[in-house]
């Protein structure tokens, strides 16, 4: 009944009806396309401004002192001794750190505390600071070729030597950067200050579109020695060594084929408002007006705590669904149900295949290890790291990864943890995933492992460790 009334009108219609009809159509057809394709920029424009800019490491230098500046255990008692300004007890007490400490006999010191007599000047620590900061952004520059004209924004960061100009201007001068350059160095923020470092450069970076930036990680010995004898604070005089990394961290999507990592998360935590916490690292006076730095005995239950909030933080971010379902009936059956088991601590080994914890003190690497179950093998960059080079403070991550990529165990999709401590007391965490398999082959120039790595691991006597 339908197709022979169609039929009827169709054939009452003439051809201009009909080129009338299709012209309507194309009106009616434009009317919703030009709407319908701005909704769809609209949306799309917001998407993509909404999305967090990709944060990649195109590369990274560690700076390797030359063997003058080697300080064994035997040329730092010695040095100590010469400066006749410690009591027989104290000198034992630095002896007996040494010997648990887990470092072997090619650590750095400065200059100026292997010199007799020692030259304490800020000229000094000046001429320490720009070997070691200078050292690494040489290494850095000439490993990515990127110009230093190019680099839009630099973060350095130094705990204790702080001073006017500033390091950051000294690098700026060094480099002769540009001058709208936006420029900070970060001061007092302990041996976490590398990672709070890497954080404020990618907030940067998400609002400064295809910019490079430079980030400078150090610490400087010359003017902080501790001269007195008090046990708390000549611990930090044992621990310290020499060191500094760069980095060069990009926004441009261009730089990702060439990068070696992406940067996955930053978790910062800050246990400030806790007294305990915030007096268990202090900068003081001892009673004969000798100025150290101060170690609590209640530090390594102060990092355990601040671990502890910092991995529930990141945890739901990066472990599978199976972890995360097992730690939360756990806490629902210790918290709700009064049921008295054990704490479930989730097994960050499938979420990492590599693990840089700060190599703070031997108790601190070993600490970590227990409480989130790591093997030796994923211990071996921090404990080796800690062996050759020392706590070489904010810097010391670095040297761990290092480390992985000179042992060729870098692959691309890895994930690798940075976890440091530092005053405050603050724990932070940066996850990295490697966007190309590492060859150390190609490290061979300027990775600071790679004329020795085949020497590593080394077996380190198993004492008992001092709280560090």
């Amino acid at each position: 009944m339908v197709l022979p009334l169609i039929s009827l009108v169709l054939a009452h219609l003439s051809v201009e009806d009909f080129v009338r009809f299709l012209t309507h159509l194309k009106l009616i057809n434009l009317a919703l396309l030009i709407p319908f394709t701005m909704l769809s920029v609209i949306l799309a424009t917001i998407y993509l401004k909404s999305r967090p800019t990709q944060v990649y490491l195109l590369n990274f230098a560690c700076y390797k002192p030359g063997p003058a500046l080697t300080c064994s255990r035997e040329t730092f008692m010695k040095r100590s001794e010469l400066t006749g300004s410690f009591s027989e007890e104290s000198l034992a007490f630095q002896k007996k750190i040494l010997e648990r400490s887990g470092y072997g006999q090619k650590t750095y010191a400065s200059k100026s505390l292997l010199d007799v007599p020692r030259n304490m000047s800020v000229e000094e620590a000046r001429n320490e600071a720009e070997m070691v900061m200078f050292g690494a952004i040489d290494e850095l520059l000439a490993k990515t070729g990127v110009q230093c004209k190019d680099i839009q924004i630099l973060v350095v960061n130094c705990s204790v030597f702080n001073p006017t100009p500033s390091l950051s201007a000294m690098v700026v001068n060094r480099y002769k950067l540009r001058g709208n350059i936006l420029s900070y160095n970060l001061a007092g923020m302990g041996c976490s200050a590398g990672l709070i470092s890497i954080d404020l450069a990618k907030r940067l970076l998400q609002v400064r579109p295809n910019s490079y930036a430079l980030v400078v990680s150090m610490e400087c010995l010359t003017l902080n020695w501790y001269f007195g004898n008090n046990r708390s604070m000549l611990i930090t005089n044992c621990l310290f060594r020499m060191g500094a990394s760069a980095m060069l961290l990009s926004n441009r999507p261009s730089d990702r084929r060439r990068s070696k990592y992406e940067l996955i998360h930053i978790v910062r935590t800050h246990k400030g408002a806790d007294d305990n916490a915030y007096n268990c690292i202090f900068q003081k006076e001892d009673c004969a007006k000798e100025v150290g730095i101060a170690l609590s005995k209640d530090l390594m239950a102060v990092a355990g705590e601040a671990l502890k909030t910092n991995i529930t933080t990141l945890g739901p971010s990066v472990l599978p669904m199976s972890e995360q379902l097992l730690f939360l009936a756990n806490l629902v059956g210790r918290k709700i149900f009064k049921m008295k088991i054990k704490q479930y601590v989730p097994n960050f080994k499938l979420a990492f295949e590599h693990f840089c914890i700060h190599a703070g003190g031997r108790a601190v690497v070993e600490g970590v290890g227990r409480n989130l179950g790591l093997s030796e093998w994923h211990l071996e960059p921090s404990r080796m790291t800690l062996y050759r080079f020392g706590n070489t403070s904010s810097s010391s991550v670095w040297y761990e990864l290092a480390y992985s990529e000179a042992k060729g165990r870098i692959k691309k999709g890895d994930r690798a943890w940075q976890i440091a401590f530092g005053s405050g007391f603050k724990c932070n965490s940066a996850v990295w995933r490697a966007l190309r398999t590492v060859d150390p082959a190609k490290e061979k120039k300027y990775n600071p492992w790679m004329d020795e790595i085949d020497e590593f691991p080394v077996h380190v006597a198993e004492v008992s460790p001092i709280a560090t």
